[in-house]
């Protein structure tokens, strides 16, 4: 009896200790103090802003002036580590695009149109036999005039920047980020924004 009254008195005393500490548990939804992650917000407008996104590291990074102010976890699409060749493949494409579309009405909360095929997609695509050379020309003139290239052919198209959820790779060969920071960078990039997605 002894030996259990000690223990019921230490546990007494760990549970005062703890409650008077500056400890404190953290609120619903996050697992540490470092979850929290306080943001100012962009001050815009951005000055020359670029993006860059890693497949590898699953990371979208936001520049402005030459400088990183965003780093937002991304989803890709459901066969992410190679390069997009074709329609359907369900891959992410690899290369340099531009910001050809903005979209306020994406059936995922809001999307930013990228500019694939681009020049070397379409040289591949002519080579390989996917496109035919009108449809090569089509796509070269529009991105050369900073346009949005044709989606309609074998190479594929609609490669949106879109929100829906990062947690796992789940597109067509889309990047998708969560909502909240899918409307961060909707607000922030511009239509031409030059976009690098490397492996």
């Amino acid at each position: 009896m002894k030996i259990i009254a000690s223990l019921s008195v230490a546990a007494a005393l760990l549970v005062a200790a703890l409650a008077n500490s500056e400890v404190t548990p953290p609120s619903k939804g996050e697992t540490t103090n470092e979850a929290r992650v306080t943001r100012e917000p962009l001050k815009l407008p951005l000055v020359s802003p670029r993006v860059r996104i890693s497949k590898g590291a699953r990371r979208l990074l936001l520049y402005s002036d030459g400088r990183v102010v965003r780093e937002y976890r991304v989803a890709l699409g459901k066969n992410p580590a190679d390069d997009k060749e074709r329609q359907g493949d369900y891959r992410t494409p690899e290369g340099e695009f531009y910001v050809c579309v903005k979209n306020a009405a994406s059936k995922f909360y809001l999307s930013l149109g990228l500019s694939y095929p681009n020049r070397e997609d379409a040289e591949r695509g002519l080579r390989d036999r996917l496109i035919t050379r009108r449809q090569y020309e089509r796509i070269t003139t529009a991105t050369d005039k900073g346009l949005r290239p044709p989606w309609d052919t074998a190479l594929g198209g609609e490669i949106f920047i879109h929100g829906g959820g990062s947690a796992s790779d789940w597109t067509w060969g889309c990047v998708a980020l969560d909502d909240t920071d899918v409307k961060e960078l909707f607000d922030a990039v511009p239509k031409g924004t030059k976009v690098v997605i490397e492996h």
